[in-house]
């Protein structure tokens, strides 16, 4: 069962019932000024289990039920891929504020749709993009804007899983937006937007899977600034998952998982003998709890995007994702070739 809430609580509507939503639920009754009124699903069964498992007190066995459910002051979409755009257009519609997972959509002109149509409704709009929220991405980031490495040269980020993944698997399913980039390499892609803003030039390599869609991408971002981001995700083999960012006067680097780190290391200067200055971050909870209070703290507000992850980073960032795909032939279902 939920606790006590105070009577200034945002109520909180949960789409789909699959392992994000649980792990993002979790997290929600952790924090004292939220609540989760109500859960939505495409069965009335997943919904009442989801519901009666957190103690939510209504269950919804259609999309159109939650979306239309007033007591809900802002929804977390937890769908696949594909489904963000329906679910996001079908809350947006029913004047809900949406706190909507990454990425956004599967291409920038759906993203671009949500963003004009909240901004024409007067609704709170978010992409549920944790790692711009996470204390110790955020310190990084600060650091960097304020010259602590001295001018940016370069960037490193992976984030490549193992596998093996079955073909049915939404990480392999092109009509689940399946593929590494959308899933994974939208972290290094966002982490790379978020130190050096939009790149100048974006070069892109992949290898598909007999369905069609990326087993592994590389990418390379250019800058007329001189820096490079070198990028790389995949579903075939598991890496590092680390981060690092150098300038002229240092570097940081971002531990395993760098899109969910508790600390962060910045070396000052360079050479073997530069002992790194460890600064802890940590998150609290699963680390979706960040996301959450931004959304809240911004609702409140009367904000319509969040500084923190604005609707022009969202629309960027899948911009870069869109040219990565336009160069190694991805494409969904629906798609022109």
């Amino acid at each position: 069962m939920q606790p006590d809430r105070p009577k200034n609580a945002v109520r909180w509507g949960i789409l789909a019932t699959g392992s994000i939503a649980e792990q993002f639920t979790h997290d929600l009754q952790l924090l004292p000024d939220a609540e989760v009124v109500a859960v939505g699903s495409r069965s009335q069964e997943s919904a009442r289990a989801f519901a009666d498992r957190f103690g939510i007190p209504r269950a919804h066995g259609s999309w159109a039920g939650l979306a239309a459910d007033q007591d809900v002051d802002i929804v977390y979409v937890a769908t696949p891929h594909h489904a963000h755009y329906q679910a996001t257009r079908l809350c947006l519609e029913a004047g809900r504020a949406v706190l909507c997972e990454k990425p956004f959509t599967l291409a920038a002109a759906e993203s671009r749709e949500l963003v004009a149509l909240a901004a024409e409704r007067g609704l709170f709009l978010m992409e549920a993009m944790w790692m711009r929220c996470n204390p110790a991405v955020r310190e990084a980031a600060r650091l960097v804007a304020e010259g602590a490495i001295g001018t940016v040269g370069a960037l490193h980020a992976d984030f490549g899983l193992a596998g093996p993944f079955d073909p049915a698997s939404r990480l392999r399913d092109p009509a689940l937006g399946g593929g590494a980039l959308l899933d994974l390499g939208v972290y290094p892609v966002a982490l790379a937007h978020l130190l050096l803003g939009v790149p100048d030039s974006v070069q892109a390599w992949a290898s598909l899977t007999p369905e069609g869609v990326d087993a592994t991408t590389g990418l390379l971002l250019g800058y007329d600034s001189g820096a490079v981001a070198t990028l790389s995700c995949g579903i075939v083999a598991g890496t590092p998952l680390r981060a690092a960012v150098s300038g002229t006067l240092g570097r940081i680097e971002l531990p395993a998982p760098f899109f969910r780190p508790n600390e962060l290391l910045l070396y000052r200067g360079e050479g073997e003998q530069v002992a790194p200055e460890v600064i802890p971050a940590p998150y609290t909870g699963l680390g979706y709890t960040h996301e959450a209070e931004e959304a809240m703290r911004c609702l409140r507000a009367g904000l319509l995007e969040s500084p923190l992850v604005p609707w022009s980073s969202t629309l960027e960032v899948m911009d870069i994702l869109d040219a990565a795909r336009a160069q190694t032939k991805v494409r969904y279902p629906g798609e022109s070739r």
